[in-house]
């Protein structure tokens, strides 16, 4: 019997039961893998709470998640161990306990900023894959992330730029299709009919449109890559978009905003109604009798 009782959440390791937008970055990666899982072996390197994994399983010839945190494995192997095609394995992901070429796809999601022996975790990867094998992993653009924003996550061991990442990659994987993402205030417009896009057109403009530019103009708070020693898939599409029914990221943002409405009217309020106690408080004015000595 599976066990759907969330993992606790520690502010880093994602969970489903997470909301807006880190809901989004994390459930767009494994739902992007997806298309690459299918009927393939797959490996999640540091899988966390399982979510992934079994979402791959539901397409995949067979998946294996491995996560250092035997809590976290547990945890993963209690509430979704029961679907077919689908296992959890405590290891470490910079020391891979499988034999030489036994999957066809390995995916790592916000894995590399978190360990200093980034190189073993390369090899580990180049090593267990097949030779026609792809690599599919993630990683925050310390540009963005942490030098434009002047943050500093305090989870991360070595964030990397995006010439960093790449002379990471390269050396085990010639072939390379690197992804930026990021959450993106859009307008959409797609077809109706019921076709498939054979195109996308993706348009920017400057804060007046005054100039609008072909392609998505955002610098990218995280790399996605795809990595592989022969030639990449064909049919890779040169944009992804990811989204729920719900649209609860917009949900929040016009709560908010209703909030924020509701409390600067009532804000209004109080301070007309202190006007009026400060005009109710002040002393009335004192009446000169200087006039009355004048007379006399």
């Amino acid at each position: 019997m599976s066990d759907d009782s969330p993992l606790p959440f520690t502010g880093e390791r994602f969970t489903p039961e997470c909301v807006r937008e880190i809901w989004y970055e994390h459930w767009h990666r494994y739902a992007f893998a997806r298309r690459l899982a299918a009927g393939r072996r797959v490996l999640d390197a540091a899988c966390g709470e399982g979510y992934g994994s079994a979402l791959l399983a539901s397409v995949a010839a067979d998946v294996v998640g491995v996560d250092v945190d035997a809590a976290s494995v547990a945890h993963a192997r209690a509430r979704y161990g029961t679907r077919p095609r689908l296992r959890y394995e405590q290891a470490d992901a910079t020391a891979l306990p499988f034999a030489d070429r036994t999957f066809d796809l390995v995916v790592s999601f916000e894995t590399l900023e978190h360990l200093a022996a980034q190189e073993a975790l390369l090899e580990g990867f180049a090593r267990v894959l097949a030779d026609d094998g792809l690599l599919l992993i993630s990683s925050p653009d310390k540009r963005t992330y942490s030098d434009q924003a002047g943050f500093r996550n305090e989870f991360h061991v070595r964030e990397l730029y995006r010439e960093e990442l790449l002379a990471l990659l390269r050396p085990h994987f010639p072939h390379v299709r690197l992804y930026g993402q990021k959450l993106l205030f859009q307008s959409a417009l797609w077809a109706l009919d019921d076709v498939a896009p054979a195109s996308c057109e993706t348009l920017t403009a400057d804060g007046r449109a005054e100039q609008v530019a072909p392609g998505l103009a955002y610098a990218p708070l995280y790399f996605i890559a795809l990595c592989g020693r022969r030639d990449l898939p064909a049919d890779l599409p040169a944009l992804s978009l990811f989204g729920d029914a719900g649209e609860s990221v917009y949900a929040h943002y016009n709560h908010e905003i209703r909030k924020n409405i509701g409390a600067g009217g009532r804000i209004a309020e109080l301070e007309a109604e202190v006007e009026r106690l400060r005009a109710r408080s002040e002393p009335a004015p004192t009446r000169d009798w200087r006039w009355w000595r004048r007379k006399r």
